[in-house]
């Protein structure tokens, strides 16, 4: 087993519970890591053989794309996708993050993570 991970994919998209913020948008980051037998694709150098992290990256903008008013709807969204479209992936956590979020204090982010096995 092994994991493949896609860390701090940047994406601005207008998901949020205010009006603004479907209008303007926010920055978003993205973390996503895949649970995968990679014994065989360490072996043969075959991109058949594993998880394609351009497939991975394609799933998020995709997902990001459709505004909603929680990080949690998209985190989920995110994973559902994952495990449609990837048999070979066993698990997949998934962190979205709102930077600079509009909560009238100074806070950097807020990130929900959500994690799924078959």
């Amino acid at each position: 087993m092994g994991w493949i991970k896609l860390e701090n994919i940047r994406i601005h998209a207008n998901h949020g519970c205010m009006a603004e913020e479907t209008i303007i948008g926010s920055d978003y980051r993205v973390d996503v890591a895949v649970e995968a037998n990679l014994e065989r694709s360490s072996k043969t150098d075959s991109l058949s053989d594993t998880v394609d992290y351009v497939t991975l990256n394609k799933i998020v903008v995709e997902e990001m794309s459709v505004p909603h008013k929680l990080l949690e709807v998209v985190a989920e969204k995110i994973i559902c996708n994952v495990l449609r479209n990837l048999p070979m992936v066993i698990q997949v956590k998934v962190a979205v993050s709102k930077i600079n979020p509009p909560i009238n204090g100074d806070v950097e982010k807020v990130t929900v993570v959500l994690q799924k096995s078959r």
